[in-house]
């Protein structure tokens, strides 16, 4: 049996997905429903059972869950505005160091999402080996849930018994329940369709322009395959990074959306959020060396990527 927590969320629905297609259907999703739309990413996939995350621990810590074969670790929070930390260090923290010592436990392969937030302002580089984990500096709660983890796996010395994913900025189809941290493409959509008009975040270092903040995007199809070959051959462990390997700006954004609705389009530069300004990002760009020996891929590039989610976006469907 598989296990797959956050199953019901953005990235988990979309590996679920995969799964299917695959023709794999001895799947238990684990998730958090709550009063969100996230069961309607579950809709039309195949799956033995749902049970509820805080169940599904209780479980475990008696002994009574069901005995894995693969454990795929993605439930998280993934808020960068959020100001809980004692939230973020139990439910990202604790929840999965529990879940991973279940699935060692059982000689299950274990696969978790971690997270490229995990390197902050990016001065260390966005290498995904050992020696520049150690020295990451997240700008969130988020983030350093996530680097608690990696460095969790690093002392205990089960980087050869798990595989980590530093997930850059996917975005994709089933993203539409995550409110503020949906991608800008699925927030703006209908405004943008509505008015012509795309609203970016202006910038507050000098050396940057307005619009030209970047960001490694990788569309969810991308990302779900790469993460089958890792969930597939679980003899590959290690933490690896997961972008397309170049960087886009969020004008570059804006500009294949208003192309992937045959408009002119003009942007509107809008003040950050208080809150966000000095947590914020600037630049990411995953450096994939370490997967792509391990697989080749080629990401689509981030015009097409936006084109096919807007085929999404404008019928309101899901994966």
């Amino acid at each position: 049996m598989i296990v797959l927590t956050g199953g019901a969320g953005f990235i988990g629905s979309g590996f679920l997905w995969k799964l299917n297609q695959a023709g794999i259907k001895d799947i238990l999703v684990v998730d958090n429903l709550a009063a969100t739309e996230k069961w309607r990413n579950l809709a039309g996939k195949s799956f033995i059972d749902y049970i509820h995350k805080d169940k599904f621990l209780s479980l475990i810590e008696s002994n009574k869950a069901p005995k894995p074969k693969k454990v795929i670790h993605l439930g998280a929070c993934s808020s960068t505005t959020l100001q809980d930390a004692d939230y973020f260090i139990s439910n990202n923290y604790e929840y999965s160091k529990k879940i991973a010592l279940w699935a060692l436990r059982h000689k299950a392969s274990f696969l978790y999402a971690s997270s490229a937030a995990t390197y902050g302002a990016g001065e260390y580089g966005y290498q995904d080996d050992q020696a520049t984990t150690f020295k990451l500096r997240p700008l969130n709660m988020y983030g350093y849930s996530k680097q608690l983890f990696d460095l969790w796996v690093y002392h205990h010395k089960l980087e050869k018994k798990v595989t980590g994913i530093k997930f850059f900025n996917v975005f994709g189809p089933n993203e539409y329940h995550k409110g503020e941290m949906m991608s800008l493409v699925c927030k703006r959509f209908r405004e943008v369709k509505a008015t012509g008009t795309m609203k970016l975040f202006k910038s507050y270092r000098n050396d940057v322009p307005a619009g030209e903040q970047k960001r490694d995007f990788i569309y969810i199809k991308d990302a779900v395959e790469m993460m089958y070959f890792l969930f597939a051959n679980p003899a590959k462990t290690g933490i690896f990074n997961m972008g397309t390997g170049e960087a886009r700006s969020w004008n570059d954004v804006a500009r294949s959306l208003f192309k992937a609705l045959g408009i002119q389009g003009k942007i509107e530069y809008i003040d950050m959020p208080e809150i966000l300004q000095e947590k914020y990002q600037y630049f990411t760009q995953a450096n994939m060396d370490k997967l792509l020996k391990q697989k080749k891929y080629r990401c689509r590039a981030l015009e097409d990527s936006v084109k096919d989610y807007a085929q999404y976006l404008e019928k309101n469907l899901y994966l």
